[in-house]
This record gives structure tokens, sequence and C-alpha cells, in this order.
């Protein structure tokens, strides 16, 4: 019986992580599931109202500020969730207080780097994306506030607290503020100025949501904002400036690949094809926003388990969960196929019709990555964010490779079959890297 009894807690403990990555991945998906309602309807909005040609210069501005955004932005909430685990549960609050005031240092040094960054490529690339002076301004304005609506932190403060419901509510500010917006700019001035604004605002009515609600949530839990140097943190959290480097990294290959391919087209294409590419991807992402918010979840999971050593545990979660985003995958491509075209027709209008094989290849690509959702985050959390960065890196190579290939001979619909290349490599290596960290579930960081 003893044994029997020791056998059954990391399957119970797994059952009630499964169940936390359920409850949690629903509270995020309930907020985004809004959100890609109300994306699907602002979206309408923007391309009726542009046109096919301005939405391009639009999806541009907006590509270029989410690729500088990526590239410069450090992935503080992972740090926060990794690290702070053993401040939280092992009494000491002043320590995760330092490591929050170390993290909120490093997005306001990147927020500012990029500001640089954002001027640079709005003079110098302007022109080849077709933007006016004025409208380069307008796009490094844009890029700014979107940089300086700093939120990576506070998102880490609620996950580590578990406080996946309160950060919906944050989350929905920027699709509700997006909808109210284009509602007005709709009725009064429809132009690529007016939903810069509305984009920028809602972001900064996010940053500030997601800042007010964690530190009303951390009211008592982080300790004293005066105790010592934030700077210390990095010698009571060892291995945090690696995991600082990887995750940073990874995260800017893998997203600034798919951001540069909109600004590639651009090049090569023109704003029209940028615009459809850029309008298929955002449908695909919307109909996929599940892997997004099962990444986020997980990670959360797999790093409380690994920092109290529940090996089983590790190894038991990430089979359940690779077994429900098989399945979550085959029906999203199943959907695409099935209403995509429809789907897409009834957002953009009848000019668009033509991004719809750019929507199923991206929605295909998309549905790939969502079934290793799991991967990323098992390595995260077992210590081998080293490991994860390399094949991002190689994934990058190979997209960015197949981009120069395919590009200038297929156009858009070679830069779609790219997408589809890299994910399934990605997937692959990953998938590979995993089955090696179940063997021995952690590592030293």
């Amino acid at each position: 019986m003893h044994n029997k009894d020791r056998a059954a807690k990391p399957a119970q403990a797994s059952d009630a992580a499964f169940s936390r990555v359920i409850a949690n991945t629903a509270w995020l998906l309930g907020g985004k599931g809004v959100g890609a309602i109300l994306s699907l309807f602002y979206l309408a909005i923007v391309t009726r109202t542009l046109g096919v040609a301005d939405f391009g210069r639009f999806a541009l501005i907006l590509s270029t500020a989410q690729a500088i955004s990526v590239m410069v932005t450090f992935e503080s909430w992972q740090i926060v969730v990794r690290f702070g685990q053993k401040h939280l549960h092992g009494g000491d609050p002043h320590a995760l207080n330092r490591l929050v005031r170390f993290c909120m240092l490093i997005d306001i040094a990147s927020a500012l780097a990029g500001c640089l960054l954002a001027a640079a490529v709005a003079l110098l690339l302007g022109p080849y994306f077709g933007w006016s002076r004025e409208l380069a301004m307008q796009a490094l304005i844009f890029c700014a506030a979107m940089l300086l609506g700093i939120r990576s932190t506070p998102t880490g403060l609620l996950r580590l607290f578990d406080r996946f419901d309160t950060g919906t509510v944050a989350e929905t500010m920027i699709p509700v503020g997006r909808m109210i917006g284009a509602l007005v700019v709709m009725a009064f001035t429809p132009s690529i100025t007016a939903f810069l604004i509305v984009w920028a605002c809602a972001e900064l009515v996010c940053a500030s949501t997601y800042w007010t609600l964690a530190l009303r949530a951390a009211r008592g839990r982080i300790g004293s904002w005066r105790s010592g140097t934030p700077f210390a943190a990095r010698a009571e959290n060892p291995g945090l400036i690696g995991f600082l480097t990887a995750t940073n990294l990874s995260t800017t290959l893998s997203s600034v690949g798919k951001q540069v391919a909109v600004l590639i087209i651009g090049v090569f294409v023109g704003p029209t094809g940028a615009g459809f590419y850029r309008l298929a991807n955002q449908l695909s992402q919307a109909l996929t926003k599940v892997s997004g918010m099962l990444s986020r979840t997980i990670f959360a999971e797999l790093a409380r388990a690994s920092a109290s050593e529940g090996a089983e545990q590790v190894r038991a979660l990430f089979r359940r969960m690779n077994r429900l985003a098989l399945i979550t995958g085959a029906a999203i491509i199943t959907l695409i196929i099935v209403a995509g075209k429809p789907l897409l027709v009834l957002v953009a209008g009848e000019a668009f019709a033509g991004a719809y094989p750019l929507l199923l290849l991206l929605g295909i690509a998309a549905s790939i990555d969502l079934v290793g959702v799991s991967f990323s985050p098992l390595l995260m959390a077992t210590g081998r964010a080293s490991l994860s960065l390399r094949i991002v890196f190689i994934n990058t190579l190979v997209l960015l490779g197949m981009l120069t290939i395919l590009l200038p001979r297929y156009g858009t619909i070679g830069a779609a079959y790219s997408s589809i290349t890299a994910a399934l490599i990605g997937f692959c290596l990953m998938g590979w890297a995993s089955r090696r960290a179940m063997r021995e579930p952690q590592v030293s960081a």
C-alpha cells in the first residue's frame, strides 16, 4: 500500500496541475475569446474603410512596431514566474521584491532602446514601405507608445500568484479599446492616422490596467520596495542572466521571423501583398489563440512542478497537455478548411478574397505550432533555455532562408509555404529536445 500511495501522489499532483492549466487557460481564453471575436469586427472596420493599399501600409506599421518590440523586449514575466517561485514558497518576500524591481529596470531600458531603433527604422526603411515623411513620423510615435506600454513584469506577478483571472481583465482592454475606437474612427475620420492613435491608446490603457491589478494582487506579499538594490537579484538568483538572455533571444528570433516576413513582403511585393499576408496571418492567429494561452499556463505549472522536484508530475502533465494540443490543432485545421474562406470574405469583403490560400497555409503552420505548444515551456521550466534558443535560432534561419528562396519566385504564397516548412522543422526539433528532457526533467539553470 505504501508503494501504491507513493505512486499515486505524482498522478494526483498531475491531475491538480492539469486542472489548474485548464482553469487558467479558460480564464485567459475567456478574455482572448472576447478579443478574438472583437478583432474580427474591428478588423472588418479597418479593412473596409482603408481599402487594400492603405490597409497594407497600416499593416506594415503594425508589423514594424511588433518586430521592434519583440526584438528589444525581454520576457521578464518568465523570470518572475521561474525565479519568483523559490522566494514565494521560501518565505523571502524582500528577495522577490528585488527580483521584480530588476525586471522593471530591464523593461524600461529595453523600451528606451526600442524607441531609438524605431527612429532609425522609420527614417531608413519608410521610403521602401511607401511611407510619406509624415506617415514615417506617425509610425515612430506609434512604436514608442507600444514600447512604453510596459506590461511584462506585472503579467509575471499575476501568473506567479496564480491570478490568471485578473490578468484576463487587463488583457481585454486592448480589443475593447480598439473596438470602441474603431467605431468612433469609422463614424468621423477614417484614416491610417486615426486608427494608429486608437491602437496606441489601447496599448497604454492595457499596460496601466495590468500594473494596477498586479500591484493590488501583490500587496503585502512582495516585501519592501526599499529592501536593497535591485541588482542584488543577480546574485540571489543563480542562472538568472543566462535564462534572461536565452528567453529574450528565443522570443525575439521566433517572433521577429514572423513579423519580418510581412516587412520583407512589403519591400518585395508592396503594401497590397503585405496587407493580404498580415490579414491572413491575423485571422489564422485568431483561430489558434489557444496556443499562446496554453503555453503561458503550462509554463507556470511546469515551473512550479520543476521547482518542487516533481519529476513524475512534470512527465505526466507534459503527456496530457500533448494529447490535448493534438486534438485542438486537428480541430482548428478542420475549421479553417470548412469555414476559412466565408469568414475571410465576411470580415474583410470580396476585395480580400484572394488572401484565402494564405489563410489556409498560415493556419496549418499555426496549428503545427499549437500541437507542439508544450515543448518550449518544458525546456524553459527544466533549465534548458539555451537548448530551446539554439532550436529557435535554427528554425528562424530556415524561415528566413526559405523566404529568400521562395518569396522572389512565388510571391506571398511562397512566404506562406516558408512558414509551414519552418513550423514542421521546429516541431521536429523541439519534439526531439523534449523527449530528451523527459528522461531527466531537471538540470541546473
